[in-house]
């Protein structure tokens, strides 16, 4: 079992139970960075949201089937107060849970089933090289995004396309799309850049990160931008726990040479990812 194989398995098997990040992660052989990314990659989702998500569905059906007492299916749902617990159910379902107990019926409601594994990981995914980079700037436009938000990244790319080329400092032919600052919650900043010489005279809408020295595990991604994630996928869930190789506290990216077509989304790219030297 992968980690996030693994992370499912935990989460459904403790739903009721007050498990932590550190618990699932522990259970799946993985830091919370490493399981947070590799759930993400996988699912979408991130690990607690999904946790989240589930228990309210299943208290969701419980009070479709007349559960008497609400507050009991708010602590077993992890809520220490009924106010608590109907702010969770409103945000979830758009609805309070005595309307859903008086209705005695979920069919209006979007439910979280548990997820189902899809089992194509790549078979192919090429060994990657390794390579310790120097130093460098990145400055574009930045947006902070959840696992659920993150498929807005070629949008923003679209946003971004205009400045290439025009943007003070710009040095060489290469972007980026940098991903930094990702908290336990799978919420991260994306950057769509280029790499500049200084970050002074940037427009006020931009961005900035410092990709600092690290050493790099980098994936090649031939086929068309639109399957990316099957290639991140594979390599949070199959090589990295499979290689002996631990990630670093470090900025990830996608790195789009000249080759690379914009356009129509072909030309292939790479994928960078930290470790530890």
């Amino acid at each position: 079992m992968n980690p996030t194989e693994k992370a499912l398995w935990f989460v459904e098997s403790h739903l009721p139970d007050a498990i932590s990040l550190d618990d699932v992660a522990q259970s799946s052989g993985v830091s919370r960075f490493h399981v947070t990314r590799a759930f993400g990659a996988a699912t979408g989702r991130s690990v607690m949201g999904y946790m989240r998500a589930r228990r309210l569905s299943e208290a969701a059906r419980k009070l479709a089937g007349g559960a008497p007492d609400i507050l009991a299916v708010a602590l077993e749902a992890g809520y220490n107060s009924h106010e608590a617990f109907t702010r969770a159910f409103r945000d979830q379902f758009g609805t309070t849970p005595e309307l859903v107990r008086a209705q005695g019926s979920t069919k209006t409601l979007d439910l979280v089933e548990p997820i189902l594994m899809d089992q194509s990981l790549l078979a192919n995914l090429e060994p990657p090289r390794f390579e310790t980079t120097r130093p460098f700037l990145v400055a574009g436009l930045g947006e902070r995004y959840s696992c659920e938000t993150s498929a807005a990244i070629p949008m923003q790319w679209q946003r971004f396309g205009p400045y290439i080329g025009n943007i003070p400092g710009e040095t060489g032919d290469v972007a980026y799309g940098v991903c930094a600052n990702g908290d336990d919650a799978g919420n991260f900043d994306y950057i769509a850049g280029v790499e500049v010489s200084d970050f002074s005279d940037l427009p006020n809408e931009f961005s900035f990160v410092r990709i600092p020295a690290q050493k790099y595990a980098l994936f090649a991604h031939r086929e068309h931008i639109s399957t990316i994630r099957r290639s991140v996928n594979t390599i949070w869930n199959k090589w990295l726990p499979a290689s002996g190789h631990e990630i670093a506290d470090a900025p990830n990216f996608e790195r789009y040479g000249p080759e690379f077509d914009p356009r129509s989304g072909n030309g292939g790219l790479e994928i960078w990812i930290p470790v530890k030297g």
